[in-house]
C-alpha cells in the first residue's frame, strides 16, 4: 500500500510520542505485568532516535549496514515493541495484544531473532552495553577493511541503558574500553530518573555518571529535559559530529510520566490501575480504548522514517556491485549465517619430544585459522601470554589500527564477554580467553550467549588443580559444571593434542551454539591412542584389553594420563581396565544408544576420575561411589603433591580402581 503523502514539517511529534506510550502501558495492562515507568519517561528519547536517526530498512530488518539498537533496559520491551509497531516493522496490533504470552514475537523481555526489529537479546542489566561496545567495535573494523568502498560500512550503534545498567560493574568495565578505542560511532542515551526498583538511588548510587564517562574518554551532552525531544533530537545530531570518542548523552527524565505514581520506585514494575490509565490517556488527549490507534499517527512515523531511509538499502546493494569478487567474498562471510571454517588443510607440527601443552596446541590452531578466516578475531583478558591466544601476525585492534586481530580486553572478563556477544551479532565469530577459575565473571554473558545461539569460542586455560602453588583461588574445580550446565553450551575438555585438535574442528563445524574449551598448561604427552576424528562422538575407547574389561574407567582432560598409567599398571596384577575418554561428555550423551553401549556397556562396573565435582558424571555413573572426583577446594603446592593429596596420581589411582572392582 502507497504511503498517503504527508507534509513533514506539520507533523505532530507529540501525538506520536504519546501514542507510543498508550500503546506501550496498554500491552503491560493487558499482559498483567511489565514495566510502565520506562514506557511513559523514555518514551521520547526512543522516538526521537528512530523518527529522526536510525538507518533502518522496516522490510529487510536484517540489513546488514543498519544502524544497530540496543534496549540495554531490556524491561522496557513494551516501550520497544510499541515503537517498531510504529515504525513499520513486521509487527502487528495483535502481537502488541500478546505481549508477555506464550509464543509470541513480544516476549517479557527484547529477544534477537524473536521479533522484527531486534538487535540482541537484553534483560540481565549491563549486557547491553557491552554489546554495543562490540558492535561498535565490529564497525569500525569492517569500515576500515572496506574502506577502498567509501561509506560500504558506515553506521552507528546505539544503545539506552538506565541508572540500573549503570550500577552494574560490566557497563564500567565496557565504557573503558570503548572510551580507549575512541569508538566514535557509539552513541549511548541515559534515561537517567534517579529511580530504581528499590526506591530512589541516592540510597546507593551517588555517582557523578558524567564525570565518570568524561574520566573514561567520553563525550557528555546532557538533556535537562526529558520531555524535550527537539533537544534530545538535537543532541543525537551533535554526538554523530564526534570523531574520537563515544557519546553518553545523559537525558533527565520523569519515571511514570503522567501517572499518579509518576516519579516513584512504584510505577518501575507492575500494571498501573485502570483508573490511572484513564487519567492518562485523558491527560494525553488519547482515546481510552485499549490498543486503538489512529492511523495519520502511524503514518507520520513511518513517513519521517521513510523520507530518510528509503534508499539506504539499494545504495548499499549498489555499493557491493561495485565491489571485486574476492572483496564481494569476504564481505559476503560477515553477512552470511554459515560460520563453519575448515580445518582440513591444517597440518600439525609435532614436537620432537612428543610432548605439548594443550594450550600451546590451541595457539598453533588459532594462528592458523585467524589467518586463514577473516571473520575470526578475539583476544584475551589481560593473559594473552598465558592463555596462548595472541595472533604473530594478527596486529592489535587500537584507536590506531581498528584493523587488528588481537583484541587487549585489560582484566574485564564480563565486558569482554558482552563485548564478543556485540561481535557475533555483527558477523564476526570471535574468540576470547581467561583462565577458567575466573570464568564465573564471564557466566552471564555466555548464557545470552547460548540464547543468542552465537558460536563464540570461550578459552579457558589452567582448567584444573594441576595449576599447583598458585592455590585453590586459581584451581577451578566447580566452574566446568557451571558452564556445561547452562543449556546450549558446547563444552570441551581435550587431553592432549589430538583431542585438541578435534575440539577445534567439532567447534569450528558448529555455526548453532556457543563453545567452550578447556586447556591445560602443563606439557603432557601426546597418547597414541587418542584420536581428533573421534573428539565429535564425545567419548571413546583409548585403552582396551583383549578380553572382556573387567571394569571401565572415564575421564578426561589431564587427568586421563594418569588413569592410563594406573590401567598399564592394573594390567601386569591381571586385572583389564578399559579406559575411556570424555572430552565432551553431552555430546556423548546425544549419540545413539548402540554407540554408548559399545563404549559404556550396562553390564560392565564403571567408574569416573575427574579433578573437579562430580556432578554431571552422575549421567553415566549411577553409583557415587564409584566416582573419584574432588568435592573440596585445592592447595597450595606443587602438581605432584596436589595430585597426591587428592588420590588423583597414578598410585593412587591403582590402588582406589583394584578396590572399587574387587
Amino acid at each position: 500500500m502507497q504511503m498517503p503523502t504527508i507534509n513533514l514539517e506539520e507533523i505532530n511529534e507529540k501525538r506520536i510520542i504519546d501514542q507510543i506510550r498508550c500503546l506501550g502501558i496498554d500491552m503491560i495492562d493487558n499482559a498483567g505485568s511489565g514495566h510502565p515507568g520506562i514506557v511513559l519517561g523514555a518514551a521520547p528519547i526512543i522516538y526521537s532516535l528512530y523518527a529522526h536517526h536510525m538507518n533502518i530498512d522496516v522490510k529487510n530488518p536484517d540489513f546488514f549496514n543498519r544502524d544497530r539498537f540496543i534496549m540495554s533496559a531490556g524491561h522496557g520491551s513494551a516501550l520497544l515493541f510499541a515503537t517498531l509497531y510504529m515504525a513499520g516493522f513486521n509487527i502487528t496490533i495483535d502481537d502488541l495484544k500478546n505481549f508477555r504470552k506464550l509464543g509470541s514475537i513480544t516476549p517479557g523481555h527484547p529477544e534477537y531473532k524473536k521479533t522484527p526489529g531486534v538487535d540482541a537479546t537484553t534483560g540481565p542489566l549491563g549486557q547491553g552495553l557491552a554489546m554495543a561496545v562490540g558492535m561498535a567495535m565490529a564497525e569500525a573494523h569492517l569500515r576500515n577493511k572496506f574502506k577502498s568502498k567509501k561509506n560500504l560500512i558506515d553506521h552507528y550503534t546505539y544503545a539506552l541503558v538506565s541508572d540500573g545498567d549503570l550500577m552494574e560493574g560490566e557497563t564500567y568495565e565496557a565504557a573503558s574500553l570503548a572510551g580507549t578505542l575512541k569508538l566514535n560511532k557509539l552513541i549511548v542515551l541515559y534515561d537517567s530518573n534517579n529511580i530504581c526498583l528499590d526506591g530512589e538511588t541516592k540510597k546507593t548510587f551517588n555517582d557523578n555518571v558524567s564525570m565518570r564517562f568524561i574520566a573514561t574518554g567520553w563525550n557528555v551532552i546532557t538533556v535537562p529535559d526529558g520531555e524535550n525531544y527537539v533537544e534530545i533530537d538535537k543532541a543525537i545530531t551533535e554526538a554523530k559530529k564526534s570523531t574520537d570518542k563515544p557519546t553518553l548523552i545523559e537525558i533527565k527524565t520523569i519515571i511514570g510520566k503522567y501517572s499518579k505514581l509518576e516519579g516513584t520506585s512504584l510505577v518501575h514494575g507492575k500494571p498501573l490501575s485502570k483508573e490511572d490509565i484513564t487519567s492518562i490517556k485523558e491527560k494525553l488527549n488519547v482515546r481510552d480504548i485499549p490498543f486503538q490507534v489512529s492511523q495519520s499517527v502511524v503514518d507520520e512515523m513511518q513517513a519521517l522514517i521513510d523520507n530518510r531511509c528509503k534508499k539506504l538499502s539499494d545504495k548499499f546493494l549498489k555499493n557491493i556491485e561495485s565491489l571485486t569478487e574476492e572483496e564481494k567474498e569476504e564481505l559476503n562471510l560477515f553477512m552470511n549465517n554459515d560460520k563453519t571454517i575448515s580445518l582440513n588443510d591444517f597440518v600439525y607440527d609435532i614436537p620432537g619430544s612428543l610432548e605439548e601443552s594443550p594450550r600451546d596446541t590451541s595457539s598453533k590452531i588459532l594462528n592458523y585459522i585467524v589467518n586463514k578466516s577473516p571473520i575470526l578475531i578475539g583476544g584475551s583478558a589481560d593473559l594473552f601470554s598465558a592463555n596462548k591466544t595472541y595472533i604473530k601476525d594478527g596486529g592489535d585492534f587500537s584507536s590506531d589500527n581498528y584493523l587488528g586481530k588481537n583484541i587487549f580486553f585489560g582484566v574485564r572478563e564480563q565486558a569482554m564477554g558482552g563485548i564478543a556477544n556485540g561481535l557475533a551479532l555483527s558477523g564476526f565469530r570471535p574468540y576470547v580467553s581467561t583462565f577458567l577459575a575466573f570464568s564465573n565473571y564471564l557466566l552471564a554473558p555466555i548464557r545470552l550467549s547460548c540464547m543468542m545461539n552465537l558460536p563464540i569460542i570461550y578459552i579457558f586455560t589452567h582448567d584444573s588443580i594441576s595449576v599447583g602453588a598458585d592455590g585453590p583461588t586459581h584451581q577451578p574445580v566447580e566452574q566446568l559444571l557451571a558452564i556445561r550446565s547452562i543449556p546450549n553450551m558446547e563444552v570441551f575438555r581435550p587431553a592432549d593434542a589430538n583431542e585438541v585438535i578435534g575440539s577445534y574442528k567439532t567447534i569450528l563445524s558448529n555455526i548453532n551454539s556457543p563453545a567452550a574449551i578447556t586447556l591445560s598448561r602443563n606439557k603432557l604427552p601426546i597418547l597414541e591412542n587418542t584420536k581428533a576424528n573421534l573428539v565429535e562422538k564425545g567419548g571413546y575407547i583409548v585403552l582396551d584389553t583383549m578380553k572382556k574389561p573387567d571394569g571401565i574407567v572415564v575421564s578426561y582432560g589431564e587427568e586421563l594420563h594418569e588413569v592410563l598409567f594406573a590401567a598399564k599398571n592394573l594390567l601386569t596384577k591381571g586385572i583389564n581396565v578399559r579406559v575411556v575418554s570424555m572430552p565432551n561428555l553431552e555430546r556423548f550423551l546425544k549419540q545413539d544408544s548402540e554407540y554408548i553401549d559399545s563404549v559404556l556397556p550396562v553390564e560392565i562396573k564403571k567408574m569416573a576420575v575427574v579433578a573437579d565435582v562430580d556432578y554431571a558424571w552422575n549421567k553415566i555413573i549411577f553409583n557415587s561411589k564409584n566416582i573419584i572426583s574432588l568435592d573440596t577446594f585445592g592447595t597450595s603446592a606443587s602438581k605432584e603433591d596436589i595430585y597426591h593429596r587428592y588420590g588423583i596420581d597414578a598410585k593412587s589411582l591403582e590402588e582406589k580402581i583394584e578396590n572399587l572392582l574387587k
